[in-house]
């Protein structure tokens, strides 16, 4: 299980959540449709770092210094709430106090420019797309190859990490990405080698596949352990 592995290469607690998935309907059922699936994961973040742990003796990990990683459609979820969706998704808007507690994102595998999806995978059109945002002649208000930082924090750290064995997502997505947040990064004046890394050519295995294979777990492992130490001697 990836979350074991890389709490014993880390020693940090891991906690993975659930969202509600869109799927298909009978008649009469009122789809679930983004952004739903991300309110439920800025809503689990938003009870992390207010929980006052069991019997209120504080929780088993900081609040104050987080670390998230999503995978595939965990990726766009993470970038539509830590980029600035706003203009189409207001509700995915985080409270100031989580900005200072995220120090870092890893995304993996991940969609982002939906409509440049569709151009190498037309097939996730009827069958995934329209299921997560509904029928749409384009689905480029979601891509958040086009969202802007979010003013509160833009000093957040990001690692895009891709396959080369993925065969369900091209490397144009990831491309894209990162790309895009190196330019939003320099327009801040931001290092973008300090802000903005990836890992795009050390995997091999397939979409999901990289979950289960022990390079992948040393790549995100030692992004946060380095963020981490860094964080721990600038104070």
């Amino acid at each position: 299980m990836f979350a074991r592995r890389l709490a014993t290469f880390t020693h940090f607690p891991v906690v993975m959540p659930n969202y509600r998935l869109s799927s298909a309907l009978t008649a009469g059922e009122v789809p679930l449709r983004h952004p739903a699936h991300a309110e439920d994961i800025l809503q689990f973040l938003s009870f992390l770092i207010a929980w006052k742990g069991p019997h209120g003796l504080g929780p088993p990990y900081n609040p104050r210094n987080l670390y998230l990683m999503g995978h595939s459609c965990g990726a766009h979820i993470l970038a539509s709430i830590f980029l600035d969706s706003s203009s189409t998704s207001p509700t995915l808007t985080p409270p100031a106090s989580l900005f200072g507690a995220v120090q870092a994102i890893v995304v993996s595998e991940g969609i982002y420019d939906l409509d440049v999806l569709l151009s190498s995978f037309p097939a996730y059109r009827e069958w995934f797309l329209e299921d997560a945002f509904g029928k749409r002649e384009s689905y480029a208000a979601f891509s958040v190859t086009t969202f802007p930082l979010r003013t509160q924090n833009p000093w957040t750290r990001w690692l895009v990490v891709h396959s080369k064995g993925d065969t369900l997502v091209d490397i144009t997505q990831s491309n894209n990405i990162y790309n895009h947040l190196r330019q939003l990064h320099i327009a801040v004046g931001a290092s973008t080698d300090i802000f903005v890394t990836r890992s795009m050519d050390e995997l091999e295995e397939g979409h999901n596949g990289i979950l289960s294979g022990e390079r992948f777990v040393q790549i995100v492992g030692n992004f946060l352990l380095d963020g981490y130490n860094n964080m721990q001697y600038e104070q």
